[in-house]
């Protein structure tokens, strides 16, 4: 009989807190909508939506779902990955993961979360990050 593969999952899970008081904090990947981005984001976020994220996965999709700093990020990079309520940032994470992804953590309680931490937040669009 064999014996069931057993993988180890890369993604972390920080608070929003934690996230903010780490010296050399991951980039940050906001992956709601880019209209829930513009309204209010954390103020380092950069923005990808989940459904950007997981288009891209196909292949003749990518060049035209990615934007090109995501295309080019390294997948030694360490990420962060945030949305309102936690819901789909771990499907972003799991996304990431598979894509090779090595350092991936998953802000917990989402946007809600950080809101009610106080931590500092912005509207409108933020440049990429090339």
């Amino acid at each position: 009989m064999t014996e069931p593969r057993t993988t180890v999952s890369k993604i972390a899970t920080l608070s929003p807190t934690e996230y903010a008081n780490q010296t050399s904090p991951p980039l940050l990947i906001d992956v709601r909508s880019a209209l829930e981005y513009r309204l209010m984001h954390p103020a380092q976020a950069i923005n990808l939506s989940l459904l950007r994220l997981l288009l891209g996965t196909l292949p003749t999709l990518r060049r035209w779902a990615w934007p090109h700093w995501f295309q080019t990020l390294s997948p030694e990079q360490p990420v962060a990955v945030i949305c309102l309520t936690a819901h789909r940032s771990p499907i972003a994470a799991s996304c990431l993961e598979r894509l090779g992804f090595s350092t991936i953590s998953n802000i917990s309680g989402g946007l809600i979360e950080w809101n009610r931490m106080g931590l500092s937040t912005c509207k409108g669009t933020k440049a990429s990050p090339d």
